[in-house]
């Protein structure tokens, strides 16, 4: 993407200038947002502290003012969810494959005792970006339980959102987005900002909406009884690798709509989208029923 500055007074942008981005890409008060996020292309951005929030909130400042320029316009009744992914307590993610090469087999096992075990409370995301980590860490966040694929969630539907999420279920009808695609609500929204669909995590879900999905071994290590414990499941193979055409493939059937499901505009310098969920992934299941004959090798959880 290209980011386009903008000019204004004072040179940065402000979470009021921010709130009204939002609401051009279609974000009301009481609207549910899924949100990928890259700050750094957003561009300078004057810090916002709330009132009386003392020390409390998100230590970077930059997602401090970009979460409450969203949380201004969402309202006590909307919600916000962002991906908390991990990677880093996974035998079978490409991460572990890539550092274990060239090791001993004494080096894998020294290695594999030192991954750190997945905790629903403490464990950070990893590769999802700054404004993931300042949702999980805000105060009143709810973090659901799936040890690769946890969401963070703020806001009116916060709590029911983050309970649902079984453990052998990616991204799949018993993670968060199960719900938030049954909804079929016009007001609940993927937001890409600074980010290609390349990262739309919600195109997974629509992977397992297709006919007898392949499936595969996944293998973590969790914290139980305040012990590691290695646990493994089977769950449908994710593939991204073809989500930026699916993207492509998406907007080009937006433009031959009479009623645009596709909200284009910025957030601060970045180039950003705002589209109805259940739209787009039912226009995924579609998609990579005809495009994905074969059953992919290869797969990667992105932020």
């Amino acid at each position: 993407m290209t980011a386009r500055a903008r000019w204004l007074p004072g040179g940065a942008h402000t979470r009021s200038t921010l709130a009204a981005d939002f609401e051009r890409l279609g974000v009301r008060a009481g609207s549910t947002v899924l949100v990928h996020a890259s700050l750094r292309r957003i561009g300078a951005v004057r810090p916002w502290r709330e009132p009386h929030a003392g020390r409390a909130g998100p230590d970077d400042p930059v997602a401090a003012t970009v979460l409450a320029a969203l949380r201004h316009v969402l309202g006590p009744r909307g919600t916000l969810v962002v991906p908390t992914f991990t990677e880093g307590n996974s035998s079978t993610s490409r991460a572990y494959r890539e550092r274990i090469a060239g090791m001993t087999a004494e080096q894998v096992a020294g290695y594999r005792a030192s991954m750190p075990p997945f905790d629903p409370d403490t464990s950070p995301s990893q590769g999802m970006g700054r404004f993931a980590e300042a949702v999980r860490r805000a105060p009143g966040a709810y973090r659901s339980g799936h040890p690769q694929t946890s969401f963070a969630a703020l806001g009116a539907r916060a709590a029911r959102l983050a309970a649902h999420h079984d453990g052998n279920c990616h991204l799949g009808p018993d993670s968060p987005l199960g719900p938030l695609h049954r909804d079929r609500s016009p007001g609940t929204l993927i937001l890409l900002i600074g980010v290609g669909y390349e990262v739309c995590s919600a195109f997974h879900l629509a992977e397992y909406l297709r006919p007898d999905p392949p499936t595969r071994d996944y293998s973590c290590v969790v914290r139980r009884g305040g012990r590691p414990q290695w646990i493994t499941y089977r769950d449908v193979e994710l593939d991204d690798s073809d989500f930026a055409d699916l993207g492509t493939a998406y907007e080009k059937a937006d433009t031959d709509r009479r009623e645009r499901r596709v909200n284009s505009g910025t957030v601060g310098d970045a180039d950003a989208r705002g589209l109805a969920l259940h739209h787009a992934v039912d226009f995924a299941a579609q998609w990579l029923a005809g495009n994905r004959p074969r059953p992919v090798e290869s797969y990667e959880l992105r932020s």
